[in-house]
């Protein structure tokens, strides 16, 4: 600096207040000049607070932007910026023992406050004018200010890094800095808050306003881990300005960044605080609410809160200009929903941390949610076709579709179209009904369905809250949905669950046919009758044997009993079962469930039709090829037999004659040559397990042979199961002693070798028949025959005294289940791309059905059905009916063992079987 500048400086400095009023035109134009032309820091700084401490209170507020701000605040963030960037060139040689450099960095941190020190002079000197000044007669004051703000709030961030373990050197001016830093910012937003634009505001007005909001925006990324009080006013000023003038500047503003962070620092906040909870968990910290750890936890599961309810109030407002941004919307909710049980990758914690974390993100989520769903391109994101997710989302994906559900009720039709409807045309992005979504989103959710993971059910009056599976959980949902589902969307849902049923996932098609049952009985009479009509031609359809055959099936055989007596007529009359095409529905059908009007034909013509294609089959010559029209009358005669409860029905004698020449024709050669006969057997074993008291010792022996011939080489899961189901109920058969040495050693035999299956669900299944024959049969030499091998014993004695293996530890198992679904999810795919056409033909054909046709007919609809209920002489006659044949079986048992050797417990039981028909006659008398 020059000599004359020097002195014109040191002369300035002795004025008093009066003198500087008065010079301050002559003079002002001179500093600013000296201020803007020196290139040290000493002179810049000596200039600068020669202006704000001796000029600047007297210069109005009119004039402050023009003679003052604009001309020395863009030279002092520049000097500022200059002495950040020697800072950071001549660091990496401090040391204690480099006192030269310490020095010469600790005065420009003393230089920096000073300038700091300066910008708050400015801002009291603009807060102490009574009036509210407008925004630019301080235009450069703000920008200014933020800009030091900024690199002060990174430096003091990056210290550590910045002075690389010598942070000790200059510690305390970088606290004072922050400290001076804090205060200027804190005046600064004061000073901006009453300011207010209104609808005439220029255009300079509104981009500085928005300068401000984006350069604080900044300065929120800075300091998130700095200062939680200061990061969360800094938040507030944001919005509030953003809200204050939406009118004037949401066309302006970075929406995406400010959606972005406040997303980043809620998810950061929150996993902050499952840290801390899980650290204090593991130190045993959770009683003691006033350490340091517990108030911290708290302060930080605040913060969570606050930006929740932030961003909630941001999307409120500026919910046109968010469309962009709602993948980050998304997975913002995935992420949080992970960390919360059910999930599977949620920590374990103590019900008071769960509390409050729930608290602080859980119940804002809801209002999150709800805020979103208007939204076109949310709904886009959440119900695409091929969404991939990370395995740890996939459940809460699954339960954000539930939570959409629970909360449409309350929305207009223009949300409730976009959400249930799906999408209609080519230009539209694809996305799936929301009911499609959901299950196909339960389908995905694998793991959790075989852990299971529970969730909570629903109040019940009078009962406590139990947990449920994630299976009876999206029931109950799903089910509330489809009770207040507008009628105008129940097509959509009945092709989404056609579509469900006809998919491979064998639990969630059963998800399913629980919700389409409870749809059927929610409605009437008739609408649930043009249900059973559908899932009745889709059954016909299946014209082959297949995965599709067996979910509509189910859902045929539930559906049955929702149906009124005058329709199940109605049902034999478009299904007549005295035709043989008919007959593959009536095979699903339980006909306990029909009227016994109803019941009785059905049983007639099935019979019928049975004792013909026998003839037929006979007359033919039993020519293999025409095997497959056996086995279609076979099958609705296992249905006709399965609800026989006595054998002086009429159907069990003609049932009996077909079964017994169909087993003499059968040749154990033949069966273990020909594949196409094995389905036929397997029918034949089924039958034979039911009437198997009918059936003659020498038909038993030929069933065994053919069982032999078969389970001797590689064959089909289900006939090795029906196997298992006929020598099962052989304990229930007396076998006369002349037979005895043919049959007995063969059922040994072969429960010997199905014991010892090394497939695990067959081996299962074979413990389960052998214990049952063991418990009711009367040839005990049959069971220490079948266990001739020690390791089979072994595993009988474990299943039998109910031994628990070595327990599978958590993080295997879950391995394991991760395995076996890719595993499951490949078969799943192949069987439905082996039988796709099939399932789009059945989807098409349900897709032609008029559904909906009786729910907006003006006649009066039948009433719902009831409850099946039996009526009480039809239970009296059932229950009396099976004792008698029970007692009459033990009757014949007794009298056939001779000399009688009865077992020692046998007296026992006859006294407590008189003491309970004493008590049934008591009762009968008494009512």
């Amino acid at each position: 600096m020059s000599q004359t500048n020097s002195s014109l400086l040191d002369e300035v400095v002795q004025w008093s207040q009066e003198t500087c009023r008065q010079e301050l035109k002559s003079v002002l134009p001179k500093l600013t000049s000296l201020h803007n032309n020196s290139e040290s820091w000493d002179d810049h700084i000596r200039v600068l607070k020669i202006i704000t401490d001796m000029f600047l209170p007297h210069i109005g507020l009119s004039e402050l932007e023009e003679e003052c701000f604009s001309k020395i605040l863009p030279k002092a963030v520049t000097m500022f910026d200059r002495m950040m960037k020697e800072i950071m060139d001549q660091v990496g040689g401090l040391s204690s023992q480099n006192t030269e450099l310490c020095s010469l960095l600790r005065s420009i941190l003393q230089a920096m406050m000073q300038i700091i020190n300066a910008l708050s002079t400015c801002v009291r000197h603009v807060g102490s004018f009574e009036e509210t000044p407008d925004i630019d007669a301080i235009r450069s004051l703000p920008t200014c200010i933020l800009k030091v703000l900024r690199e002060t709030f990174q430096h003091c961030k990056e210290s550590e890094v910045v002075y690389c373990g010598r942070l000790s050197l200059v510690a305390d001016l970088l606290q004072g800095l922050f400290k001076e830093a804090y205060s200027l910012q804190k005046a600064l937003l004061e000073l901006l808050e009453p300011i207010s634009l209104d609808s005439s505001a220029s255009e300079e007005e509104v981009s500085d306003i928005v300068t401000v909001i984006h350069n604080l925006l900044d300065i929120c990324s800075i300091i998130s881990n700095l200062d939680m009080a200061m990061h969360a006013n800094t938040w507030k000023f944001v919005i509030k300005q953003s809200l204050k003038y939406q009118s004037l500047v949401e066309e302006h503003l970075h929406h995406g960044d400010i959606s972005s962070s406040l997303c980043d620092n809620l998810l950061a906040s929150f996993l902050t605080s499952v840290e801390l909870a899980e650290q204090i968990t593991h130190a045993g910290l959770q009683e003691s609410t006033q350490s340091p750890e517990y108030k911290l936890f708290q302060k930080t599961a605040k913060m969570c809160r606050f930006f929740a309810n932030t961003l909630i109030h941001y999307i409120k407002e500026f919910k046109c200009f968010l469309t962009k941004y709602c993948n980050d919307f998304h997975q913002l909710y995935l992420q949080i929903m992970s960390k919360f049980p059910p999930s599977l990758c949620a920590p374990a914690l103590p019900p008071a941390l769960s509390g409050e974390l729930h608290a602080a993100a859980l119940v804002p989520i809801d209002a999150f949610l709800l805020q979103l769903l208007p939204l076109r391109s949310f709904a886009e994101i959440v119900l695409q076709q091929d969404l991939r997710l990370s395995p740890e989302h996939e459940l809460p994906h699954c339960l954000l579709l539930v939570n959409v559900l629970g909360q449409l009720s309350s929305q207009p039709e223009e949300v409730l179209q976009l959400w249930y409807s799906g999408s209609h045309f080519s230009e539209e992005t694809p996305r799936l009904p929301l009911y499609q979504a959901l299950f196909t989103s339960f389908r995905r959710c694998y793991a959790e369905r075989q852990v299971p993971v529970l969730l909570p059910g629903v109040m019940m009056k009078g009962q406590a809250q139990v947990q449920v599976s994630l299976h009876n959980h999206l029931c109950v949902q799903l089910c509330a949905s489809v009770a207040a589902l507008p009628p105008v969307f129940l097509r959509v849902l009945e092709r989404c669950l056609v579509q469900t049923v006809l998919q491979a996932d064998a639990q969630t098609a059963l998800l399913a046919t629980d919700v389409w049952c409870f749809t059927a009985r929610y409605g009437t009479a008739e609408l649930c009758l043009h249900h059973v009509v559908l899932v009745a031609q889709l059954v016909k359809a299946c014209t082959t044997e297949c995965y599709q055959s067996l979910h509509l099936g189910l859902l045929l055989k539930r559906m049955i009993f929702l149906v009124t007596p005058e329709h199940q007529m109605e049902l034999l009359a478009r299904f007549p079962p005295s035709e043989v095409e008919n007959l593959s529905v009536w095979r699903h059908v339980l006909l306990r469930a029909l009227s016994q009007d109803a019941r009785h034909r059905v049983e007639t013509h099935i019979v019928s039709l049975a004792q013909k294609a026998l003839t037929d089959w006979q007359n033919g010559g039993f020519k293999l090829g025409q095997v497959d029209k056996m086995n279609t009358v076979l099958r609705p005669l296992l249905a006709v037999v399965r609800v026989q409860t006595s054998p002086e029905d009429q159907c069990v004698p003609s049932a009996l004659r077909v079964l017994t020449q169909l087993w003499l024709r059968m040749s154990p050669e033949q069966v273990q040559r020909q594949p196409a006969l094995h389905c036929t057997l397997q029918l034949l074993l089924s039958i034979s397990a039911v009437l198997v008291k009918n059936i003659e010792p020498q038909v038993i022996c030929r069933a065994l042979l053919c069982v032999d011939a078969v389970v001797s080489q590689p064959c089909a899961d289900q006939l090795t199961l029906a196997a298992l189901e006929f020598l099962s109920s052989l304990g229930k058969v007396f076998v006369p002693s002349d037979s005895q040495s043919q049959i007995l050693p063969r059922l040994s035999g072969l429960f010997g070798a199905m014991l010892s299956d090394r497939c695990w669900p067959l081996h299962q299944h074979a413990l389960e028949a052998f214990s049952h024959f063991a418990e009711i049969t009367n040839h005990e030499e049959v069971i220490s025959q079948s266990l001739c091998v020690e390791e089979t014993k072994a595993k009988v004695v474990n299943y039998l005294s109910k031994t628990v293996n070595a327990r599978e530890h958590v993080e295997s198992r879950l391995q394991r289940i991760k395995l076996e679904k890719a595993v499951i999810e490949k078969h799943n795919e192949r069987l439905e791309s082996d039988t796709e056409n099939a399932s789009d033909r059945l989807t098409a054909e349900a897709g032609a059905e008029t559904l909906a046709a009786g729910a907006g007919a003006d006649s009066e609809p039948c009433p719902k059905k009831a409850r099946q209920e039996f009526c009480a002489e039809e239970e009296f006659s059932r229950y009396v009916t099976t004792a008698e044949s029970a007692l009459k079986a033990l009757q014949a048992l007794a009298e056939r063992t001779s000399p009688p050797t009865p077992p020692p417990w046998l007296e026992s039981r006859l006294q407590e079987l008189q003491t309970i028909l004493t008590h049934i006659r008591t009762a009968t008398h008494t009512s």
